[in-house]
């Protein structure tokens, strides 16, 4: 059974208004704003009750696709390139306004 059976707007129209809020943080008008240029007559707060409601039950759905992620990083650039060369920094060669505070 569909989550979005029963629905004024198409279930394609409800998934792209609640990812591109949750994905890249855009208002809700400016959203609202987009579908209409899109031919989609959406207002606002429809936009905002459908991501109160879809987007914790999308969320779980999609969380079993996401891989695991681990707590640690690990550094990519061991060298830096000066004056030509390859060359591994040491902790003596920093400036003193580079080194950590203790």
């Amino acid at each position: 059974m569909s989550i979005f059976k029963r629905r004024h707007f198409l279930a394609g129209v409800i998934l792209v208004c609640v990812r591109w809020y949750c994905k890249y943080g855009i208002s809700y008008r400016d959203l609202s704003e987009i579908m209409q240029e899109r031919g989609v007559e959406v207002g606002s707060s429809t936009i905002f009750r459908r991501v109160q409601r879809y987007a914790p039950q999308i969320e779980t759905r999609v969380r079993c696709y996401q891989g695991v992620r681990s707590g640690s990083w690990l550094v990519d650039e061991t060298y830096v390139c000066v004056g030509g060369g390859r060359v591994r920094p040491s902790r003596s060669s920093l400036t003193t306004s580079m080194r950590p505070r203790t």
